[in-house]
């Protein structure tokens, strides 16, 4: 098949065409469904849709009288010689083609303004929707082909909309006219041209049966590539720290290779449409100019010199609709594939789904309680039977080696996932009672990877509380040791950062995200590795700021570095998602097991160090 083929080395002439058709994970799932599901977003714009059909129909219709008025020239003043009314004629072909000019363009304008207001509204839908699904959609793909869907994909509609509505309804209406008009001036001259119907359905149909699995496979391999190259380029200083540049390259050469492979077959078969409706035009041509030349010299036909000159136009005008009508279509079916990628994200169930009948969390105490929680990643259990509970303002620390389930603890509570048996409460309220967006309105989160956006510094802190005013913004930096390096920047809090944090230090990137959290003032804060991979002089900052940040406030942390827990309230040591140990600090190390082997196991490293 050639998915599988197209992961060999790129060679063109290996490429079985006629087993393009047999992968079924490149068809459309639902074609006729997708191009529904377009048409309901072209149907906003019905009145600027209407006039543009009303331009078609009127284009279309004066495309058919000019051949048909020179035809009858032909025969009432070239073949008979005869002037009078020829100046009046000319004029009324020169009023036709204006308004049929004029016709052409007001519906591409006015086509325009409809599919970029679809668009528009797709693109928008869309990004609205990214941000109702759950953190666990984004886990399990590529940040880099989600952007293809917002991006490439519906472009690919977008081009798509630009061209195939119009020559849609202009080609049809043509069609059908052409063919009345034919069969008004000669019956037995429409068949002759018309003819060449079956020979060009059996074209079609096998260049579309292998051009749809092919457009969809190139989308994929389109999303796949940008997704690669979003993942590399984010990767950098991995990439180079490893000197992994070789092995990156090779690995983005094979993805561009499938995309290019996809690309020329699909361009290329596509491309035999237009060579084929040619071959067909020609050979309709030669028809009418044999068959109407025998019937001209009959002394019994009425087929005359102007008829056929109107046959010889109208042929054109004939295959010409087929030839758009089965390019459109070519170009609808790589439409429907980037489209039938869009709606797959917006059918993705929201996060907001399961939570029709929760409520709105107005305080906290920030009291929580596991009961006997267990919950896994699809098949893989990760936590098996937690119990604790937390009294307001307590601080928990969460230690044990990776894939423990300190990470998944904090992300149940957060309720970026729910959990599957048991019951976590807050204030006596299961947590699934709560609104997101309520529970989370009350936490603020200090992350290991501080993310910065592309903004000043200023809105950087403001975004922990949108309505915070410049005073209240430095007031949060000084309190998180903040203010004095922000201070001798160039442009102070109006310095413009991006989301590496370019031109600051990652343990200054962490204090802005500390500020934000303080801005927050969050009844329920969450630290997840705040002080790793900082240098011992900013974790002295960093550790005062979060000193001042966690009074009063029910605190959940992370951390690797034991010697940065010790002042916690309880530490709870996790093995393979269950608790071995709890206590605080002084219980823990009297008690001389699993933590006690810990904590003077990474003392023991420091001091060698």
């Amino acid at each position: 098949m050639l998915i599988n083929q197209i992961k060999r080395p790129f060679q063109y002439e290996k490429i079985p065409l006629d087993s393009v058709n047999t992968d079924k994970k490149s068809k459309a799932k639902n074609t006729a469904g997708t191009v529904k599901r377009i048409w309901s977003y072209l149907a906003r714009e019905k009145a600027k849709l209407a006039l543009v059909i009303l331009m078609v129909v009127i284009s279309s219709g004066l495309s058919l009288l000019g051949p048909y008025m020179i035809g009858m020239a032909i025969d009432d003043y070239i073949v008979t010689k005869a002037s009078a009314g020829l100046g009046i004629l000319l004029i009324w072909l020169i009023v036709i083609y204006f308004i049929h000019s004029m016709s052409i363009f007001l519906q591409n304008f006015w086509m325009v303004g409809i599919a970029q207001n679809t668009v528009y509204s797709l693109r928008s839908d869309l990004f609205h929707h990214f941000h109702r699904l759950p953190i666990s959609y984004f886990d399990k793909r590529q940040h880099g082909e989600l952007m293809s869907r917002v991006t490439n994909d519906i472009d690919n509609v977008n081009n798509t909309l630009n061209q195939s509505v119009i020559q849609i309804f202009s080609s049809l209406l043509t069609l059908v006219g052409t063919v009345l008009v034919m069969l008004y001036l000669s019956p037995l001259l429409t068949v002759v041209t018309m003819s060449i119907i079956p020979i060009m359905f059996l074209g079609m149909r096998w260049i579309t049966k292998r051009t749809g699995p092919l457009y969809k496979l190139q989308q994929r391999d389109l999303g796949e590539l940008n997704g690669y190259v979003e993942e590399t380029v984010s990767g950098q200083h991995v990439i180079k720290t490893f000197s992994q540049e070789e092995r990156v390259i090779e690995a983005f050469r094979e993805r561009n290779q499938n995309l290019r492979r996809s690309g020329f077959w699909s361009l290329t078969i596509s491309g035999y449409i237009p060579k084929v409706m040619n071959m067909l035009n020609f050979v309709s041509f030669a028809l009418i100019a044999l068959v109407g030349g025998l019937l001209a010299i009959s002394d019994t036909s009425t087929v005359t010199v102007g008829v056929i000159v109107i046959f010889a136009e109208l042929a054109r005008q004939f295959t010409r609709p087929l030839n758009e009508l089965s390019n459109q279509f070519n170009i609808i079916l790589s439409a429907v594939a980037g489209a039938e990628r869009v709606f797959a994200v917006m059918d993705e169930e929201e996060e907001e789904m399961d939570e029709q009948t929760a409520k709105e969390l107005a305080t906290t105490n920030g009291k929580f309680s596991f009961q006997e929680v267990r919950f896994g990643y699809e098949e893989t259990p990760i936590l098996k039977g937690i119990s604790f509970d937390v009294s307001p303002g307590e601080s928990v620390a969460f230690v044990g080696h990776t894939g423990a389930g300190k990470t998944t603890i904090i992300n149940l509570i957060s309720r970026f996932y729910n959990y599957d048996v048991g019951k976590i409460t807050l204030d006596g309220i299961d947590i699934k009672d709560i609104k997101r967006s309520s529970l989370r309105s009350h936490m603020a989160f200090v992350l290991q990877d501080s993310f910065l956006f592309h903004d000043t510094i200023r809105e950087n802190i403001r975004y922990g509380r949108l309505d915070a005013t410049d005073e209240e913004v430095i007031d949060a930096a000084k309190k998180a040791n903040a203010h004095e390096f922000i201070s001798h920047l160039p442009h102070g809090y109006d310095t413009i950062l991006d989301q590496t944090g370019s031109g600051i230090s990652q343990g200054q990137k962490q204090l802005l995200t500390i500020a934000r959290a303080f801005i927050a003032e969050p009844s329920i804060l969450i630290l997840d590795e705040a002080t790793s991979n900082i240098d011992t002089i900013t974790e002295v900052k960093i550790q005062e700021a979060l000193k001042q940040l966690m009074k009063g406030r029910t605190s959940f942390i992370i951390a690797h570095r034991l010697n940065t827990i010790q002042e916690a309230d309880a530490i709870i040591l996790l093995e393979h998602g269950e608790i071995m140990e709890q206590g605080n600090h002084d219980e823990l190390m009297r008690q001389k097991g699993r933590y006690y082997d810990l904590y003077n196991g990474q003392l023991q490293e420091i001091m060698a160090i």
